[in-house]
């Protein structure tokens, strides 16, 4: 016969061993100065003993509030993600507030999933990085009381706040970087433009391609996903081509993208770069400075784009009545290091 789960300690559970009202042991959970001392580490004694657990999700249900943040990112794999998460999560902490992770995964059926959740759990607040526009999806949040900010992308004054870098002048940075190094022949490597970071940056880079007055060629590249392997597929895609009709440039959309590519022409073909093709890609992440050939790339400032959204969103949920909806948008910052630039280049 299977041995029955024993039920968890409630609270009563707990007044009766400490000796004690379930007013008293109340109090010491939630306004514990209003208790003896004495009084106090006896009802804790019996805590520990039972092991008894506190549900704080249906004490703040009842309350008609949350200490949990909600954060929906693209990609959690991603570093650029990482980093703002950790962002968020550090000023979040700094708040009295926890942070809940979803991640995406460019999958728009995922994140309604993720938003569905945060909505049935009444969160205080989500921080969004949408796949597309979202205005459906934050309008049914904020009918239930749910606080949004949208992060790595603008919104509408009205709708919400959002934090986000200037893509647009990020990608026309960095081809006017790779015209500078004299590069005639571009390619642009990205996912899906339904993913507006990645429009906006091959819009900058068609910017800088008009600038050059027509001795300039972009070509863009449709890479499956946002990471290595799809970089690697691409770049040997690339190199399958004649030698005359390669780029001698190429512009991917974030740093993963970018280090496949440079797997496929440096590991794998032996194709110089940048003497042969030269690389720049997006974001700036950590180990960009570490890759085979360090990676030239356009920075954000991921972990400020995290605190920075979640301190719209604690003022929001501290201040309502007072409140008003911001849109910041961050400059990006180029970075030069070797893919673009080499000692003979």
């Amino acid at each position: 016969m299977a041995r029955q789960k024993s039920a968890q300690p409630s609270i009563a559970d707990v007044a009766k061993l400490a000796g004690v009202s379930l007013g008293t042991v109340s109090n010491v959970l939630n306004s514990p100065d209003r208790v003896k001392e004495e009084t106090a580490r006896r009802v804790h004694r019996a805590i520990e003993g039972l092991g008894f657990v506190r549900n704080d999700a249906a004490r703040q249900l009842k309350a008609g509030k949350s200490s949990a943040i909600g954060l929906v990112v693209l990609d959690s794999t991603n570093p650029f993600f990482a980093e703002l998460s950790r962002g968020a999560e550090d000023s979040a902490i700094e708040s009295g507030f926890q942070v809940l992770i979803g991640n995406s995964d460019h999958d728009k059926s995922r994140e309604a999933s993720h938003l569905r959740i945060f909505q049935e759990q009444r969160l205080s607040g989500v921080l969004l990085s949408p796949i597309e526009n979202a205005s459906l999806e934050i309008q049914s949040l904020r009918d239930v009381g749910t606080h949004v900010v949208i992060v790595d992308q603008k919104a509408l004054p009205d709708l919400c706040c959002s934090v986000s870098v200037d893509d647009i002048a990020g990608g026309e940075m960095a081809v006017q970087h790779l015209i500078e190094q004299g590069k005639k022949r571009i390619a642009f490597v990205g996912g899906s433009l339904d993913i507006v970071q990645v429009a906006d940056r091959l819009q900058g880079a068609n910017l800088a391609k008009l600038k050059a007055g027509g001795s300039v060629e972009l070509e863009a590249y449709r890479a499956q996903n946002q990471d290595v392997i799809s970089g690697r597929m691409i770049g040997r895609q690339i190199i399958s081509l004649p030698e005359i009709e390669r780029p001698d440039g190429v512009f991917a959309a974030n740093d993963l993208l970018a280090v496949g590519l440079m797997q496929a022409f440096v590991l794998d073909n032996r194709i110089r770069v940048p003497q042969d093709i030269a690389i720049i890609g997006y974001d700036d992440i950590d180990f960009a400075e570490a890759a085979v050939v360090p990676l030239s790339s356009i920075k954000q400032p991921a972990k400020l784009l995290g605190s920075t959204a979640l301190g719209l969103l604690i003022d929001e949920i501290e201040n309502g009545n007072t409140h008003k909806h911001q849109q910041i948008t961050f400059q990006p910052e180029l970075i030069v290091r070797a893919s673009t630039k080499g000692s003979d280049n």
